[in-house]
């Protein structure tokens, strides 16, 4: 009798551990987004600065002041938050005694997204300019993976996303900066984009582009091609921050957040993606706020500079909200988080790091 009720118990365990499985996975980043902003709203010491605010210090009070910290960051990222209050999870507050961070020691962009998607820190990549990284991330693991091969995709406007994911061996859609799609059968909005992202402004030269060529480039991927796994990386709050510029900081910020908005419409109104997809949305490193001219800056001389923050939401991951006195994450866990919520324990050649206990349902 006992080893019946065993029997019966594993498999209702494993009924339900099936049921919370994910079948798609977005995962997006917003670079060097700090987690003052994303829990408190504006500051209002950088907004009131005249070397920050673009000289426009009243249109970011009348956008996004508010004297509660809880309606601030409603004011700058309105979606990810009425999402948190419902079916969301996100780490990294500290004043609430959720402390999330970098695990490598270098606290800028190629170490920050090599750690989150390979699970692991090698200490080599300490450069921006590092070349193709040798290390197996999960999105390729779980292009390898059955049912996955030609359902992999990313984008990112930060060119350097072809050598941090290993474009010329992943075997799966790479497109950074001013990348385009190749091939016979592309729709018209995607030689939109192509046209429009040809004669944009560059700012930042070819090293990176708009935040909204990724972003529309990605979305008709995601609504044409029908991927399992999508990759979207932001970078306009990290450029802004460090041109000082806070209200484009802030700004990026919101449009972000309205892209989510975007992107979970159309997820929950496709039947191959409504109520089956999970999302993390997260960042590649912190930045300075102890010195608060610090704000525009990162990196191992920052002494804040890797305190992160990640949210979750969708099918798979455990709701909770914002997290209290949580247990101190680090990034590199994130990427056997990601293959979890999809069934897999990712494996590499290197060590990973243990899934985020909790996280997941």
């Amino acid at each position: 009798m006992r080893f019946i009720l065993l029997t019966v118990s594993l498999l209702l365990l494993g009924f339900a551990n099936g049921q919370n499985k994910a079948e798609n996975l977005i995962i997006i980043t917003t670079d060097g987004l700090r987690w003052q902003e994303v829990f408190g709203g504006m500051d209002t010491a950088l907004a009131r600065d005249p070397a920050f605010n673009e000289e426009d210090s009243a249109y970011i009070f009348a956008n996004y002041w508010h004297a509660n910290a809880k309606v601030r960051r409603k004011k700058l990222m309105p979606f990810l938050w009425s999402l948190m209050e419902k079916e969301g999870r996100i780490y990294g507050n500290r004043l609430a005694g959720s402390k999330a961070n970098n695990a490598n020691p270098y606290w800028f962009s190629y170490p920050g997204y090599s750690e989150l998607l390979t699970g692991f820190v090698d200490t080599a990549i300490n450069s921006n300019g590092y070349p193709e990284n040798p290390n197996l991330h999960v999105l390729e693991f779980l292009h390898n993976q059955p049912g996955f091969k030609g359902k992999v995709a990313a984008f990112g406007a930060w060119n350097a996303f072809d050598r941090i994911l290993a474009q010329s061996r992943v075997g799966f859609p790479v497109i950074s900066a001013f990348d385009t799609l190749t091939g016979k059968n592309l729709t018209p909005n995607q030689l939109l984009v192509h046209r429009m992202l040809r004669d944009s402004y560059r700012p930042w030269g070819d090293a990176e582009c708009l935040d909204v060529f990724t972003h529309y480039a990605a979305l008709e991927y995601l609504q044409q091609k029908r991927p399992r796994v999508l990759y979207i990386g932001y970078g306009e709050t990290d450029e802004w921050a460090h041109a000082g510029k806070y209200r484009s900081y802030l700004d990026a910020a919101k449009q972000v957040d309205k892209w989510l908005q975007e992107l979970w419409a159309f997820i929950q109104n496709d039947p191959q993606y409504k109520n089956k997809t999970a999302i993390f949305l997260t960042t590649d490193h912190g930045r300075g706020d102890i010195i608060k001219r610090q704000w525009t800056d990162h990196g191992s001389g920052v002494q804040d500079a890797s305190e992160i923050w990640v949210a979750g939401w969708g099918k798979g991951v455990a709701a909770g909200g914002e997290q209290r006195n949580s247990q101190p994450l680090f990034l590199q866990q994130m990427a056997a988080t990601f293959a979890k919520v999809l069934g897999y324990q990712f494996k590499a050649p290197h060590l990973v790091a243990p899934l985020v206990e909790g996280f997941l349902k």
